[in-house]
This record gives C-alpha cells, structure tokens and sequence, in this order.
C-alpha cells in the first residue's frame, strides 16, 4: 500500500523538488495552493504526511485549525518548509518535522525519510493482515490443540477454536507463508465470544522472531 502525501504551497520551484523526492519514496503526492482549502480536502480522502510552506498567507490558521480538539478527521502528521525565522515556532504548529527554504535535497530526503519511517511505524502497529493458517495452542493443564488463524499484527492475532479455552495464558507458534522462521510466543487471551473466537496479545517473543514478523508484515501492508 502506497502512502500519500499533501503539499500545501505555490512555490512551483520547491514543489517540483518535493514531487521527485516523495515519488522516490513511494508516496503518492498532491498539491494544494490554498490553505482554506485543505481541511476540506483532508475530510474526503486519506491523507498520511501534511508538508505546508510557511510563505504561504493562512498557512499559521491552517495548522491552528489542524490542532482543533474538535476537528474531524484526526490531525495528520505535519511537515512544515519554510526560511529559518519563520521554523521557530515548530513546537507550537504541531509539526513533528521541518527543512528550510531554499530546500536543500540532502536535507529534505533525510527529513521526508524519517516522516515516512515514523508514519510507516505507526501504520503497521495497528494493521492487522487476514491470514488462513493453523496455529498450535500449548495451554497449562491441557493437551495442545490447533486454532486456525484469522488476523495477524505486530501485537497479537485473532484465531478461531472449536472448543472453548480456559486458559488466560497460553504458548502458540505458527509459520508465515514465506517466511523462515516459525514463530513461537507466548500471549493471554484478551477476550473469546460464544462462537469460539479468541483475541489473544503476544506478551512474550524472541527479539529475532519480532523482528521477522515485523519485517513479514511490513512486506505484506506494501504489497497490497
């Protein structure tokens, strides 16, 4: 899945330098010359990374208005170009990242990099993949059983049983399609319904297994 990005700005020089960078990192790119406009925009598609110039008249009331309490959707993380004076007051936007004008292309792949990283991170904390997979269950007191697997995150999966478990905790491992390594954790149940779903959180994984099923995911949500 491609991520997308706005561009809030008229400054045609700039804003064909930050197309070919954002098009380098597999973000879809649009561009808004009018603030007032933005927020409308913003309420009828997904928006993932927000670069707004602050040469722009209304640019200050645009990211005064991103930070309403009330606002509709949720703020979108915010870039913010501009000269150096105008930069101050990056606490005070919201912004969680900002280069100068004129943009320096060193300086603003390394910036526009570490937005997409943070945005990327963010995403996949709560994707959730849908997987068909078996997953063997290892409670205390009881035989192993085998759950089928519904959805997968970083945090934990959904899996299906056809006898209720009692258990609060249990030991599960399972294999990714292509993947090397089978994962084994340990994790509680964190809810089951009367149908013989289970939410189950992952409260125990080896570091090399979490990062495998990281990577695994990450491949997954930008293949899609």
């Amino acid at each position: 899945m491609q991520l997308s990005s706005m561009v809030v700005s008229r400054d045609l020089q700039e804003v064909s330098v930050l197309e070919c960078i954002l098009s380098g990192l597999q973000m879809e790119v649009a561009i808004e010359a009018e603030p007032q406009r933005v927020l409308s925009r913003l309420s009828k598609s997904k928006v993932d990374a927000l670069i707004v110039d602050c040469d722009l008249n209304g640019s200050f009331q645009l990211l005064r208005d991103l930070h309403c309490p009330d606002r509709k959707p949720k703020t979108v993380p915010v870039v913010l170009m501009g000269h150096s004076h105008q930069l101050d007051c990056l606490d005070e936007s919201g912004a969680l990242f900002a280069f100068t004008k004129p943009i320096s292309v060193e300086r603003a792949v390394h910036t526009l990099s570490a937005a997409r990283s943070m945005i990327l991170d963010e995403r996949l904390r709560y994707q959730r993949t849908s997987l068909d997979l078996p997953v063997l269950l290892k409670c205390k007191g009881r035989q192993p059983c085998t759950a089928q697997l519904i959805n997968l995150s970083q945090n934990g999966m959904q899996i299906h049983v056809d006898r209720a478990i009692d258990a609060h905790a249990t030991q599960l491992s399972f294999e990714l399609p292509g993947a090397r390594l089978a994962c084994q954790a340990q994790a509680e149940v964190v809810w089951q319904d009367n149908a013989g779903n289970l939410g189950l959180r992952f409260v125990k994984i080896a570091p090399q297994q979490q990062k495998a099923l990281q990577l695994w995911l990450a491949q997954q949500f930008l293949a899609n």
